[in-house]
């Protein structure tokens, strides 16, 4: 274990609060008969539950800003400090897994507090100027001294993922509750939050913030870390664990306990946020030379009937909100299914390897709705497309509210994996015969397992039932694409003057199995 984490002299007084805690989280972690952290009753874990029913019984207090003339105060600044991989927490152990601190600065104004556990100890972890190396101009502020105390914003967890002998980051948490993670051969794109509240309603969103972490040192060859957070926001206080398991899809257990402070209606449980500014459907929303940029090009869904949905994104010209009423939810995700390079020309954002995320139920969600929130956006720095499970009752006061779930992140959904599925879409504005009515082209691409190729040997097609709530659709023919080596929906909608319209189509292979069910929201500022 790296020198810099042993206690600090003259440390801030929140260090010293903190020391007096672990010596009580000491003597709780060695009376519980060398319980491991790991298990569903987790001294740990049950700590934290205890601090967030506390808290909740609380009024919220607002986390101070910290304000140090030798933190970084812009965006430039701030990525010219860099935590040394040389001190990284845990570097060489068996495990592989290593620890890394990012401090405040910038953005992120808010402290988080750190807690390590190695050997049946939970002790702080202290952050010094020495952990970092630091290539800040002459203009710029500077740490006072190797020694000085650095607050810290968040963490990441490194791994060899990619190579045997080198660690690359697995997942990061940073900023209120965000987190993002990756799989093999992957870059960042989307992210993740322990929780959403308020996300496009009128009176604006809360967003909930992790405060403190406790990071358990794995076991020797050990496959996963276990990570456990307290999270705090004014409606609601929360506890997490964490337990990630790196490789081609890494997966993240989250097990989450929510205590209401008052009665929640607009909560996102497992919400997932991401990028869409261009895609195939619509080519007049921006004018840019690649031909598509986005971190996800769609939404899936495995509702409780087992019904698989598929739901195209887009970058709508006002606020759309969707919801897929659903009871015993079986998984849902915002899926960047488009893997060619060629789709994106991108040589530095690569598109083409940004993950996909995909939320399975390990609890009983019950009643209540898939969510989709598309937000115009004109720049793709901005996440404009969030996704989420909404319970049908509200969270109340005094009733803790428990979500389990794993998030895989990889490279498609596993709905995808179950047959044929709406690969590609896309849409063009025609001339109708009559001048004043135009009429929208519709072009969807199927391919997937063989029972799609037996249906295409046969030469038998199936038929396609389209639909929109509103306004009229025509020409709907079902055509095999001999280039993909599967099937071209196509048909044609007329708005009739309609202001919204929900499309669907269904069609069935050959054993009379549905294919995966394609959903758009239709809007004429598209």
């Amino acid at each position: 274990m790296s020198g810099s984490f042993s206690p600090v002299a003259g440390a801030r007084p929140a260090m010293a609060a903190a020391a007096l805690c672990a010596t009580i989280v000491f003597i709780l972690w060695n009376g519980i008969c060398g319980a491991s952290a790991q298990d569903a009753a987790s001294p740990v874990f049950e700590l934290v539950k205890k601090r967030a029913e506390a808290l909740a019984a609380q009024d919220y207090a607002e986390p101070e800003a910290v304000e140090q003339d030798s933190l970084p105060g812009s965006y430039d600044s701030y990525r010219k400090i860099a935590f040394d991989r040389e001190r990284s927490l845990w570097r060489g152990s068996d495990s592989g897994f290593e620890v890394q601190f990012m401090p405040l600065g910038w953005l992120f104004k808010h402290e988080v507090r750190i807690w390590l556990i190695e050997d049946g100890e939970i002790k702080p972890a202290h952050v010094t100027a020495a952990d970092f190396i630091d290539r800040r101009g002459e203009d710029d502020s500077h740490f006072q001294s190797p020694d000085t105390p650095v607050p810290v914003s968040g963490l990441r967890i490194n791994w060899p993922l990619n190579q045997p002998d080198k660690p690359d980051e697995v997942i990061v948490f940073q900023g209120a509750s965000y987190f993002r993670a990756l799989a093999r051969g992957q870059q960042y794109g989307l992210s993740a939050r322990g929780l959403a509240i308020g996300t496009a309603s009128p009176e604006g969103e809360e967003f909930p913030e992790f405060r403190e972490f406790w990071i358990e040192k794995p076991g020797d060859h050990s496959l996963g870390i276990d990570i456990y957070a307290l999270l705090d926001s004014p409606s609601a206080s929360g506890a997490y664990h964490f337990h990630v398991q790196p490789g081609d899809v890494t997966f993240v257990d989250v097990d989450s306990v929510i205590y209401p402070r008052r009665e929640i209606a607009n909560v996102g449980i497992a919400p997932l946020t991401s990028m869409f500014m261009l895609g195939p459907i619509d080519r007049t929303r921006k004018d840019d030379f690649r031909p598509e940029v986005h971190d996800s090009d769609g939404l899936a869904i495995l509702n409780g009937s087992k019904e698989r949905l598929w739901r195209p994104l887009s970058n709508p010209r006002t606020l759309q909100v969707s919801a897929f009423v659903d009871n015993g939810n079986n998984g849902f995700g915002l899926i960047q299914r488009e893997r060619r390079f060629e789709r994106y020309e991108d040589l530095e954002a690569r598109y083409d390897l940004r993950p996909s995320t995909w939320v399975e139920p390990l609890s009983d969600f019950g009643p209540g709705s898939v969510m989709l929130v598309e937000i115009p956006t004109e720049r793709e720095i901005h996440d404009n497309i969030v996704a989420f499970w909404r319970p049908e009752q509200p969270l109340m006061p005094g009733t803790p509210a428990r979500f389990h779930y794993r998030l895989h992140w990889r490279a498609d959904s596993p709905t995808r994996e179950m047959g044929p599925f709406a690969r590609t879409t896309r849409a063009g504005l025609t001339q109708a015969e009559t001048e004043d009515e135009p009429k929208h082209l519709f072009v969807i691409d199927y391919t997937g397992q063989e029972n799609l190729a037996e249906t295409l040997k046969t030469g038998e097609l199936p038929e396609a039932e389209v639909t929109a709530s509103t306004g009229r659709i025509e020409n709907v023919v079902v055509a095999q694409n001999r280039q993909s080596g599967g099937l071209r929906l196509t048909f044609e909608f007329f708005p009739d003057g309609a202001k919204v319209a929900e499309l669907r189509a269904s069609l069935m292979d050959l054993s009379g199995e549905p294919m995966e069910k394609w959903l758009y929201r239709w809007t004429p500022e598209q």
